[in-house]
């Protein structure tokens, strides 16, 4: 497979068809059951939804069950990623979505996982209104990017993440803290992934609902639909 970037995405429009843009990024699990709820649920509030394949040239149409298994073949298969190649589709397409008849009012990012690293370097590297970055495990050591960020971003994360230590976190607050327009909140009884309601191993339902419901009431604050 080449380089290039791919812009197509499966779309998820609104029931008024018109609204604003938001990218959506995926875990190491693909295209999933969970993501493609969540994107309903955007669509849902008003938005037009957009999912860029992030593995389309390694394994394409990936998509993994979400037990102790399909976590390791989704390891696997994300070990072969190159993040700054999965960069470029997630600006493809957001530069996609706003080329679209039927976006209005701007289009951000929002990802989870692999997908909320990648919101958080798309918004330091492009021009989303606004990013959304669910445990994103490259963010505490990427945190000299958060200057080059000037639109909306929201960070959530677990404060029982294995992945990402409690302290690498509180390293994240306090740069947000200093930062317009930034914003964080840490579910302190949560582990990793625990928005993934089809992953009984990670899901936390009260931490899922809380940051869900912070999430929504960012996204009519900074990027009304």
């Amino acid at each position: 497979m080449n380089g290039l970037s791919r812009p197509d995405a499966p779309l998820w429009r609104p029931p008024s068809g018109r609204g604003p843009g938001l990218v959506l990024i995926q875990e190491i699990f693909g295209l999933d059951d969970y993501l493609r709820s969540v994107a309903a649920d955007l669509a849902g509030r008003g938005y037009v939804v957009a999912v860029p394949e992030l593995f389309w040239r390694t394994s394409p149409g990936w998509s993994s069950a979400h037990d102790e298994a399909g976590v390791a073949a989704s390891m696997q298969v994300a070990s072969t990623f190159d993040p700054e190649l999965g960069l470029s589709d997630v600006l493809a397409t957001l530069a996609h979505l706003r080329a679209l008849p039927e976006v209005t009012g701007g289009a951000g990012v929002l990802g989870f996982c692999l997908g909320g690293s990648l919101a958080y370097a798309a918004a330091a590297a492009g021009d989303p209104d606004v990013a959304v970055s669910f445990y994103g495990s490259t963010v505490p050591s990427e945190l000299a990017e958060l200057p080059k960020i000037t639109c909306p971003v929201q960070f959530h994360f677990g404060g029982q993440d294995p992945f990402i230590p409690r302290p690498d976190v509180a390293s994240v607050e306090a740069a947000v803290a200093s930062h317009p327009g930034a914003e964080i909140h840490v579910q302190e009884e949560a582990g990793h992934a625990f928005h993934n309601h089809v992953a009984p191993m990670f899901h936390h339902p009260e931490a899922a609902a809380r940051a869900w419901d912070l999430t929504t009431e960012f996204l009519r604050r900074t990027l009304p639909s």
